[in-house]
């Protein structure tokens, strides 16, 4: 067996009160941070529901409530929805740049301005350069900051991992005074972009929660595949989104 597919130490996590819905709690199953991984490890997991934050690579485990899904778009089949299109004629005026991963401090500062504007009274607000760090990057990860810029000017950064069979939205933040242009929905389909451009089958969007309305723009992108039982499973374009009832709520 190639190490890269050797079976990984796994651990649970106490139960904790959730960040998404209120008077739940939450458990995380994550690989033991000592560890060894990389990005073909990282691969392997991420097909498995599986995501990172900073180096900890974890998915919800949680008692009574199955309600965050893993994810993904199938790239090629992805429909272009009027309202999509309407986005983009809006934002015309953009234009998206690739970087590799590593700190920038007119990142680090719009990153700033993103979280005083969405999440001031958060465990994330007033973040440090470590924190801002600690959160969307790692040694061992294939990192890009796509970046979306008006002339010279930095509106938006999408943090985006590579993986073997797709690209991975990690985070992105952008200028809290450009809302009207709907930036985060502009850097999905900046990343389906670039993964029709690498040839690429699938853009991960991380978790979706049904009943939280800050997650429910994930819902519009189709044909959507959520991973539940153990396997991809697919919402077709159709077809309303909803928690499998195996799963509970």
């Amino acid at each position: 067996m190639s190490p890269d597919r050797q079976p990984l130490p796994l651990c649970i996590s106490a139960a904790h009160e959730c960040s998404y819905l209120p008077d739940r709690e939450s458990r995380s199953l994550f690989v033991d941070p000592d560890a060894p991984m990389n990005m073909a490890r990282y691969s392997r997991l991420i097909e498995r529901g599986f995501r990172r934050s900073g180096g900890l690579v974890y998915r919800p485990q949680c008692d009574n409530c199955k309600q965050c899904l893993s994810v993904r778009i199938p790239v090629n089949r992805f429909a272009m929805r009027r309202r999509f299109r309407r986005l983009l004629r809006r934002n015309s005026d953009l234009h998206m740049e690739a970087r590799d991963g590593g700190f920038v401090q007119a990142h680090y500062e719009l990153y700033c301005r993103y979280m005083a504007a969405r999440h001031a009274d958060g465990s994330m607000a007033n973040p440090t350069p470590e924190d801002y760090a600690g959160f969307l990057m790692t040694d061992w990860s294939d990192t890009r900051f796509l970046e979306l810029r008006r002339h010279d000017r930095l509106m938006a950064a999408a943090v985006t991992d590579v993986v073997e069979d797709g690209l991975s939205a990690v985070y992105t933040f952008f200028d809290p005074d450009e809302a009207r242009r709907s930036l985060g929905t502009h850097a999905v389909l900046s990343q389906l972009e670039l993964c029709r451009a690498l040839r690429l089958p699938y853009l991960y969007l991380g978790y979706w929660v049904r009943d939280w309305d800050k997650m429910r723009y994930k819902a519009d992108f189709r044909p959507l595949q959520v991973f539940s039982e153990n396997q991809w499973r697919e919402f077709g374009v159709h077809e309303a989104i909803r928690v499998p009832e195996l799963h509970g709520s």
